[in-house]
């Protein structure tokens, strides 16, 4: 007597369309119980730490016990032992019947997948944000009405107002942000600094504001600081711009050191910010002559304090901007950046590696449930991380 053959090749009409063969609930349906209860308690930490960063959203509405790994010191240590090389997208967004979305958390990008993701986050209705600064998984927020600054944790939907500054400062401040104990995510630093010199800093560990010393007599004051340009920050430095004359504002966190050096921009650029990538620090500029209008990528050399040109968009997407009066607004500084480019008539979004030197369309930012399309007032890039804590 001729055996079945019973072949993943060989199924029969009825099992190919149902797709019930070989799938993986029915193998996990035969899978003995008594292996899941035996399962040591660790491994589930070790496991879920690997999964992907867009897979957190899913797995923490899993069961209770999943969803509180995020605060087990476990998780925390194996999370921290996978490397994360790409960043994430924190974007402000509002819409033309809502107005501005902040109570919701705003919008999260993936760039790796081209996705929007849409947390909620329980920020006051009535507050009005701008994304100021990040580091690591964190990101630093402005009450541009009450002038209160805010840390939160886009992944985790969590957020915590910093206690009120000591010097009432009503006019617009630059505002940088480090990380004081990067293997852990645990502790950070805020600085801000007004054109007049004012500057403070607030410690997460000690959670206060305080003031270290003033501005060294070489730096004349007042302070014409480009709010367009983002802070960036390799190590504890933190690099501010400013301008009348152009060049750069630094200083170290960790010795309380301010130091400026002067570095003229090149010939031709409109809207610039800082970036970083590798530990170098990059300009990023809208390069107008004539009619033509293109995005340049500079990096500044050490030894001259001059900046070099090492990238720009490509010749066909720049002919898309030929002739029109287009401006430049850059959301991410850590090595992938978000740019805005609008004109009269669109509004495109790209995002670009500066260590791979991609240009990416950025697809539109629209709601899961209605489709309705989101508009991106602000934004910053930060690390996607569960353990971060504001």
């Amino acid at each position: 007597m001729l055996k079945a053959d019973m072949s993943p090749n060989k199924r029969s009409r009825y099992e190919k369309s149902c797709g019930i063969l070989f799938t993986v609930p029915n193998v996990i349906s035969k899978m003995d119980q008594e292996i899941w209860k035996e399962l040591p308690e660790d491994l589930y930490d070790v496991v879920i730490a690997r999964l992907p960063i867009a897979t957190f959203f899913r797995f923490r509405s899993v069961c209770r016990k999943w969803n509180s790994l995020v605060t087990s010191t476990s998780f925390s240590r194996h999370f921290e032992e996978v490397q994360r090389m790409h960043p994430w997208f924190y974007a402000i967004v509002h819409d033309a019947v809502y107005g501005l979305d902040a109570v919701n958390g705003g919008a999260l990008y993936n760039p790796s997948l081209k996705k929007w993701h849409h947390p909620s986050m329980s920020v006051p209705r009535s507050k009005i944000f701008l994304t100021m600064a990040s580091a690591g998984g964190l990101v630093c927020l402005l009450d541009i009405n009450n002038r209160n600054f805010y840390i939160c944790n886009p992944l985790i939907k969590s957020v915590k107002e910093l206690p009120p500054r000591s010097a009432r400062v009503c006019s617009r401040v630059a505002v940088g942000m480090v990380l004081t104990e990067k293997m852990t995510n645990r502790g950070y630093k805020v600085v801000w600094l007004g054109c007049n010199g004012d500057h403070e800093i607030y410690d997460s560990l000690q959670d206060s504001w305080s003031r270290q010393g003033s501005l060294p007599q070489t730096i004349k004051l007042p302070l014409a600081l480009n709010f367009r340009s983002q802070t960036v920050c390799i190590d504890s430095t933190l690099y501010f711009v400013r301008s009348n004359p152009d060049g750069i504002l630094t200083y170290d966190v960790s010795k309380g050191i301010w130091k400026q050096f002067i570095i003229p921009l090149p010939l031709y650029i409109t809207d610039y910010t800082l970036a970083v990538c590798g530990g170098k620090v990059m300009l990023v500029g809208l390069l107008s002559k004539n009619a033509a209008t293109c995005v340049c990528i500079w990096e500044l050399q050490k030894m001259t304090l001059l900046w070099k040109e090492v990238d720009r968009m490509p010749n066909i997407s720049c002919l898309e901007y030929y002739g029109k009066h287009v401006k430049m607004t850059c959301m991410g500084n850590q090595g992938m950046l978000m740019l805005s480019l609008r004109s009269l008539t669109t509004n495109h979004f790209i995002t670009y590696d500066l260590c791979k030197k991609e240009w990416q369309k950025v697809p539109d930012c629209k709601l899961p449930l209605n489709g309705r399309k989101q508009w991106i007032a602000c934004g910053t890039a930060f690390y996607p991380c569960p353990t971060a804590l504001p």
